[in-house]
């Protein structure tokens, strides 16, 4: 008589439900990992800009750079940043590199441009549609205390 090898039915069915599970645990985690990237991407961003900004300021006796047009603050930051102005990774306009000035975004939500600056202080942020958003890593953290 022969006897034959292989997988029972049963068998088959316990091995695709473990693998259902296992699917179902990981899954989550892995969308989750994208949002972290997004937001360490950001901090990342935000860093090499405000470096740059310092490294201007320190030059230039002090003085933030003045902001007259994205463009040329874009042009004044040039030296500091390598390979070209950053793009925001967030935002409705995620994806351009345009910088709106502090007082613009005061005075309209709808202010276009992923990026902020306030030439009086230095500070540089993303201006982000809702700039109260929690971040998609950090539920405690909002977009604008980046």
């Amino acid at each position: 008589m022969k006897t034959r090898s292989g997988f029972t039915l049963v068998e088959l069915v316990v091995v695709i439900l473990i693998l259902g599970i296992l699917a179902g645990v990981a899954a989550p985690r892995m969308f989750d990992t994208a949002a972290k990237a997004t937001d360490n991407g950001l901090r990342q961003t935000l860093g090499v800009v405000r470096d740059a900004i310092e490294l201007y300021t320190a030059e230039n006796g002090g003085s933030p750079p003045p902001f007259a047009s994205s463009a040329a603050f874009q042009g004044l930051l040039a030296p500091y940043v390598r390979g070209g102005f950053p793009m925001c990774p967030v935002g409705a306009t995620a994806g351009t590199n345009t910088v709106i000035a502090l007082a613009e975004a005061a005075a309209s939500t709808n202010a276009t441009g992923p990026w902020r600056y306030d030439a009086a202080t230095g500070a540089f942020a993303v201006n982000y549609a809702a700039l109260t958003a929690n971040t998609d890593d950090d539920a405690t953290l909002t977009y604008d205390a980046l």
